[in-house]
């Protein structure tokens, strides 16, 4: 049974420099009329799609909280009332600093949001300018602070490293700050230089200086030893919790489990079928009208295709991937799937057994991409 859905609000004020997921500057777009495909693409989908229960929603972007409270309240409760709310564990909203009102958040809360995931990136103004951020530290505090005055403490802060300019010291400052909010969860992602961004193009110019790897190294290293110190378990390669604040949504992606992706750009895996809908507002819009629904790529995953995924994204776990749930799922033990590449990588120290689980060592969680390529193309339909 499916239990996670993803819906997608493309709009920002601001596009950042370092950003190439599905956005689009909100200054004259048609919101309201998004808003309301997105409403029939929820309701197409449950009537299509009828083996659901909700328990966690997961509202991404782009930046949700450019909406207006209007706009917000509309959307949050064709969202309840479509889905369905009643057994929902976890309802996320991403949060831009800037732009979470204490009217907003009062929005939020009111129509069942539970959890907010905050953009923060980094502290120091001069770093956050050069990501193209307009918030400032201040801004942060303050949605911290108005998100537990009204009864959400349960939030996730995301950090940035290996970004341009960006020192040692600064990163430190940086999860010091974080420490110092004191929210349950905190994610933290090494820049990655994406097509179609800011920083592409300048660093096709020469023009983007960024740390050397050896220092990138040695933020990652401080980040888990630090956090662990303070009573955080890293649980997956980037994201790390007090226990039991998990990230529950993101776990139904790394456990391979199926999910709903709503708006446009999403992505969704349901009954067995990876979809894909329509990046642009004018045409995501103008499939909803027509057919009722705006994917325009579609690929029924092939058991080989599944068995890497369950390999790939379980490994990114703390926990690994156990030969239990690999069975039932697969009706073939993993060890015997995956021999070889299990043996070299257990030689090399990237991998270890413990038990029926196979999970990443400490020399491993840096390496995770390489380690994860030694799962593709070993099994052929």
């Amino acid at each position: 049974m499916l239990k996670a859905a993803y819906l997608h609000i493309p709009f920002c004020v601001q596009i950042c420099h370092y950003c190439d997921f599905n956005k689009i500057f909100i200054h004259q777009q048609p919101v309201d009329e998004y808003l309301m495909s997105m409403k029939k693409e929820m309701v197409n989908t449950t009537s299509r799609f009828k083996d659901y229960e909700m328990e966690t929603i997961f509202v991404g972007g782009g930046t949700p909280t450019s909406l207006s409270e209007k706009q917000l309240e509309t959307f949050l409760n064709d969202v309840n009332v479509v889905l369905g709310n009643k057994n929902v564990k976890e309802f996320t909203v991403e949060a831009n600093p800037e732009q979470t009102t204490k009217e907003k958040i009062a929005v939020l809360k009111d129509n069942g949001v539970n959890r907010l995931s905050i953009g923060v990136q980094a502290f120091q103004s001069s770093l956050l300018k050069k990501l193209g951020r307009t918030h400032n530290r201040e801004d942060v505090y303050s949605t911290v602070a108005d998100s537990k005055a009204a009864g959400i403490h349960n939030m996730s802060i995301d950090l940035m490293f290996g970004l341009p300019g960006q020192t040692m010291d600064m990163f430190k400052e940086s999860v010091d700050e974080a420490l110092a909010l004191d929210v349950p969860h905190i994610s933290s992602y090494s820049l990655q230089i994406e097509k179609k961004t800011v920083f592409y193009n300048l660093a096709q110019k020469g023009k983007l200086v960024l740390p050397e790897q050896e220092l990138e190294a040695a933020m990652y290293e401080y980040l888990i030893e630090t956090l662990e110190k303070r009573g955080y378990k890293q649980y997956e390669i980037s994201n790390f919790a007090i226990p039991g604040f998990e990230s529950k949504h993101n776990l139904q992606y790394w456990n391979n489990n199926e999910y709903f992706g709503i708006g446009a750009g999403a992505h969704s895996y349901v009954e067995g079928t990876r979809r894909r809908n329509a990046g642009p507002l004018k045409q995501y819009m103008k499939l909803i009208e027509e057919h009722g629904f705006p994917y325009i790529e579609e690929h029924i995953v092939p058991l080989s295709e599944k068995m890497e995924e369950e390999m790939f994204m379980g490994l990114r776990k703390q926990e690994g991937v156990s030969d239990e749930t690999f069975l039932n799922r697969y009706g073939v033990s993993m060890f015997d799937v995956y021999r070889e590449p299990i043996r070299r990588l257990i030689q090399k120290g990237w991998l270890e057994k413990r038990k029926d689980t196979l999970s990443l060592t400490k020399d491993g969680i840096p390496l995770g991409n390489e380690v994860f390529q030694e799962f593709i193309g070993v099994v052929l339909d």
